[in-house]
């Protein structure tokens, strides 16, 4: 059976590996899926949509954090480029700048 990458996870942001039959996976395991009902709970007659994402302070902070280490990466590939790098130092720039801004995906 062939598998393909689908999607995120709704709660975490990890890739779902999905099989080419059933239905389609909304959350890569039991547990981001459980926090999940527990999070649509928990706004419950709050006023607060359904679809938010709410966030602690501490998540806000690495969110953040994680954004920053990007754009510094993108910095670097632009500074390499200007000052002429070679092929080898612009391909390890840019997948450093690939891996971080995956990690900035993730919301929690």
């Amino acid at each position: 059976m062939s598998r393909r990458v689908l999607s995120c996870c709704l709660w975490c942001g990890r890739e779902i590996n999905e099989s080419e039959a059933g239905r389609r996976r909304r959350y890569c395991r039991q547990s981001c899926r459980q926090r999940a009902y527990e999070h649509r709970n928990s706004l419950k007659g709050t006023g607060i949509p359904n679809d938010s994402v709410v966030l602690s302070a501490q998540e806000a902070a690495n969110l953040a954090d994680r954004w920053f280490a990007a754009r510094c990466a993108a910095e670097d590939v632009a500074i390499a480029i200007e000052e002429g790098a070679d092929t080898s130092e612009l391909a390890m720039l840019s997948k450093t700048l690939v891996e971080l801004t995956r990690e900035a995906e993730r919301l929690r």
